[in-house]
């Protein structure tokens, strides 16, 4: 079941076109056993809406990221140990390999690299080359924030076999207007005026953004027994964030 941002309470998910195309991209993904690419800015919903579309689809998982500057023998041991759910000490790179050609040839799987930006140029052509091998079945997912497809982009073998690409951008104004009032109660009854002030602010189009202040307001409305939002709940909350997410 996929979270919202601080573990907002009474949010419901916004069917944006982000969104959709993910549920479609991670469902193409694995039944072409293919590879694919959910990419954007932080704070976007990147990782909400893989977790939501994984959700709906039910099929054998491995999700894992990797620190900075991994290794390929992390790589390796890393997917090792969570694909078998066993330690690998003392064991060298190509004995891990082995193994995991072995696991991963067990039937279709979706192996899911979030903070693939990462990712060095040797790491990347390791899981291409999982990916590739003639035993192996399995969809490799990667999903990252800033720069990230610059760094995949940078290998050839690896972006002409990005089969599904899905890129988060913020949301535009119409789009806020047409999704926010699902999001909380506490913008069902809002006026466009008060929503498009909370977005110019504070929420520029940011599922994380928004997410954070509807915490905040949410409280505000219960304490002042409010049942939406307004300008003046929505100016206290800016005070409570130091003015306003970007604000000097």
């Amino acid at each position: 079941m996929s979270r919202h941002f601080l573990d907002l309470t009474d949010a419901s998910t916004i069917p944006t076109q982000h969104l959709l195309l993910t549920r479609r991209a991670v469902s193409d993904v694995f039944d072409a056993c293919a590879m694919g690419a959910v990419h954007g800015d932080a704070g976007l919903g990147k990782t909400y809406a893989v977790e939501e579309a994984l959700a709906g689809l039910g099929v054998p998982l491995a999700w894992t990221s990797f620190p900075g500057r991994p290794t390929m023998r992390l790589v390796a041991t890393t997917l090792a140990e969570l694909l078998t759910g066993a330690p690998a000490p003392g064991r060298s790179r190509f004995d891990i390999t082995g193994l995991l050609v072995e696991e991963l040839s067990h039937g279709r799987r979706l192996v899911v690299v979030d903070e693939a930006q990462r990712l060095n140029r040797e790491c990347i052509e390791y899981l291409r080359h999982l990916h590739d091998h003639p035993r192996t079945s399995f969809g490799l997912l990667l999903v990252g924030g800033d720069g990230c497809w610059q760094v995949l982009s940078r290998e050839p073998m690896l972006r002409s076999r990005i089969y599904r690409r899905v890129v988060f951008r913020p949301l535009a104004a119409p789009q806020v207007l047409e999704g926010i009032r699902s999001f909380h109660p506490v913008y069902a009854d809002a006026n466009d005026e008060v929503i498009l002030f909370i977005d110019d602010y504070f929420g520029h189009g940011n599922l994380r953004n928004w997410a954070a202040f509807t915490r905040s307001a949410a409280e505000l409305c219960r304490q002042h027994r409010r049942r939406c939002v307004d300008q003046e709940i929505a100016r206290n909350v800016f005070a409570l964030h130091g003015g306003g997410v970007g604000a000097d």
